[in-house]
C-alpha cells in the first residue's frame, strides 16, 4: 500500500504561518517566528515600501529581515485585483514581483489576494504573471492539505482559537492521512489588539516537534507538486522519481524516502 502523507524528514505534519503587507510589525513577528524555528510566508506590497506613513519597512531590510522565511507577491499596491481593469491587475502583480525580486534575488512565485477579492479572470493572469499559489481570506478550520493552490484557504486566521487549534492539530491522530496547519494575519493586529504573548505562546507550543514540518507556502506547493511526478509500475512495486527533490512517501505503514533520479523496488 502506497500513501502519500509524508513530508521531508519522513514528517507527518505540516505548519506553515501566512502574514501580509511588510509594515515595521513583521520585525517583531520574526524575531518571535525564529526564536522558536516556526517559518512563514510574508506576502509584501512593494509600492509601500519606505512609506512611513503607512508603517512600511524599508526596502533595505526586506533580504535580511525575511532571511529562512518566504517573501511572496500582494500586490505592488495592494489593488483589489477582482474589481480592476485586467491592465492594472497585470501591472500590480507584475511590478510587485520585479521590485521583490531585485531585493530577495529568487524568484517570487506566491501571493495573496489584496484584500481577498479575486475573479476566474484574475486567477488566469497570477497563472500567466508565473504566480503559482494564492491565499484566499476565507478559512476552513480544518487541516486539510488544499486542493486548488489558487485558492489556498487557510486553517485559521490567528484571533480565531489559535491556541485550541493549536492543540488540536498537536493531537490528531494520523490515520493515514497529511495534517497541514495554516495561520494567517496581520502583525499590526498583534500590536492592536494586544496579543503579541498568544503568538509567542502559540510558537512556544509547537515547537521543536519532530512530526511536524516547518514550512514556507512555496515549500509546501514545490513539495505537493513533485510528489505528484513520482511514477509507479502498474502494481505499484517500482517507483522513479523524476525530479530534483528528495521526496517521502508511506510503502505498508512505514516512511520511505526516494533520491532525486532514483528507482525504487519493493
Amino acid at each position: 500500500m502506497i500513501n502519500f502523507d509524508r513530508f521531508p524528514n519522513n514528517t507527518r505534519k505540516i505548519l506553515t504561518m501566512s502574514y501580509d503587507d511588510g509594515k515595521y510589525y513583521d520585525r517583531k513577528l520574526v524575531e518571535i517566528f525564529n526564536k522558536y524555528g516556526i517559518r512563514g510566508t510574508f506576502h509584501i506590497n512593494a509600492g509601500y515600501l519606505n512609506n512611513k506613513k503607512l508603517d512600511r519597512i524599508d526596502d533595505t531590510e526586506v533580504a535580511e529581515l525575511y532571511k529562512g522565511h518566504e517573501v511572496s507577491a500582494h500586490g505592488f499596491t495592494h489593488r483589489s485585483l477582482g474589481i480592476v481593469p485586467r491592465e492594472l491587475q497585470v501591472t500590480d502583480v507584475w511590478n510587485d514581483r520585479l521590485a521583490l525580486e531585485k531585493l530577495v534575488g529568487y524568484p517570487v512565485r506566491g501571493m495573496s489576494y489584496p484584500n481577498g477579492i479575486y475573479t476566474e479572470e484574475t486567477i488566469e493572469i497570477l497563472k500567466a504573471c508565473g504566480i503559482e499559489y494564492c491565499r484566499v481570506v476565507e478559512t476552513t478550520g480544518n487541516f486539510d492539505m488544499p486542493e486548488d493552490f489558487m485558492r489556498w484557504h487557510g486553517t485559521c486566521h490567528h484571533n480565531r482559537n489559535l491556541l485550541e487549534l493549536g492543540q488540536k492539530f498537536l493531537d490528531q491522530p494520523y490515520k493515514n492521512r497529511p495534517h497541514l496547519m495554516y495561520v494567517w494575519g496581520h502583525a499590526k493586529e498583534f500590536e492592536t489588539d494586544g496579543n503579541w504573548d498568544m503568538i509567542e505562546e502559540f510558537c512556544k507550543m509547537m515547537s521543536g516537534k519532530e512530526d511536524i514540518w516547518y514550512a514556507t507556502n512555496i515549500e509546501i506547493a514545490d513539495y505537493c507538486n513533485a510528489i505528484k511526478q513520482l511514477r509507479f509500475s502498474a502494481d505499484c512495486s517500482i517507483v522513479y522519481n523524476p525530479t530534483a527533490m528528495k521526496l517521502w512517501f508511506a510503502h505498508d505503514g512505514e516512511g520511505v524516502s526516494i533520491e532525486p533520479g532514483e528507482t525504487l523496488k519493493f
